[in-house]
């Protein structure tokens, strides 16, 4: 009889064990790209419609805008807007999304960095950053414009670099503004679109460099969190950016065989803090005329 008893308790006990590998199998293969782009895909309609209902919402949500909590019902995810173009990355290991929005009807132009979480197919979390006119460099109309333009097709397996490659490119390029004598992998040729401004002066010229523009001033580069793309080579950081209290900012690299293709950021300015005092400087006055490029992808 004893000897029954002791056996029943080993079998249950396996069962449990391979119910718990099970579940933890089960709950790896829900985050995958399709699930993932699905997520997009709804945040998208919903963006569009002014209405998270189009959402597939898990039953408590994080809501964030411009790095402060805010409630569901005060984010622009509210308010209809007509999208002009949109591209986004997953992120499988850490189930996460990052697109890039682009508004440029409607009476109100914005650009938007929209973060999601999903856990078991329903997004935990929606992460904003938006942009207007009142923010850094911006331009809405020269964003879409080299955006669309540049070559963002999905890399071949020869030209990807791992996860841990791409977030130190990216944590590279914010470890130079605190160190000069930190090296970024830069490609040539390489280009930043920051806020609406591009870098090189000649859509696509092949010496462009990435390698300009930094300030002799020190600055913070703090709060760093990351979305990786190995498929796009991309690894996307939230950041308080520059001095004390930082500007929210959004910087997405673009990584083709371990060097930097393209930077794209999006840069909030703080209210009631002069952005000379957050960046370690004033906007240039004038931006780059660059040769209006033609649409590759």
């Amino acid at each position: 009889m004893i000897r029954s008893i002791i056996a029943i308790s080993i079998l249950l006990c396996c069962v449990a064990c391979g119910s718990e590998e099970n579940a933890a199998t089960d709950q790896t293969q829900e985050c995958t790209r399709e699930v993932l782009q699905t997520a997009v895909d709804s945040y998208l309609a919903a963006q569009e419609a002014g209405d998270l209902s189009k959402m597939p919402l898990a039953s408590q949500v994080k809501y964030t805008e411009n790095m402060n909590p805010v409630q569901r019902e005060d984010g622009l995810w509210n308010t209809p807007l007509p999208i002009a173009f949109h591209r986004s990355f997953l992120d499988v290991e850490a189930c996460r999304t990052f697109t890039e929005v682009i508004i440029t009807e409607g009476g109100h132009p914005y650009v938007i960095g929209t973060r999601l979480k999903v856990d078991d197919g329903a997004v935990s979390e929606i992460d904003s950053l938006v942009t207007d006119e009142k923010d850094w460099l911006f331009n809405a109309e020269s964003y879409l414009k080299y955006s669309t333009a540049e070559d963002w097709r999905v890399l071949e397996l020869h030209e990807r670099v791992d996860r841990a490659t791409l977030i130190a490119a990216g944590d590279a390029y914010f470890n130079r503004f605190e160190d000069t004598t930190v090296e970024i992998p830069f490609g040539i040729p390489c280009a930043r679109l920051e806020g609406g401004l591009y870098t090189a002066r000649e859509f696509d010229d092949p010496n462009a460099s990435c390698d300009i523009g930094f300030p002799d001033e020190k600055l913070q580069m703090t709060e760093r969190s990351y979305v990786v793309d190995e498929e796009m080579g991309t690894v996307n950081i939230f950041l308080r950016f520059g001095n004390p209290p930082g500007a929210p900012d959004s910087h997405t690299f673009r990584v083709v065989n371990g060097k930097i293709r393209y930077v794209h950021t999006l840069t909030l300015t703080v209210p009631g803090v002069p952005t000379e005092q957050i960046m370690g400087g004033p906007a240039p006055a004038a931006k780059p005329k660059a040769q209006a490029p033609g649409k590759t992808n």
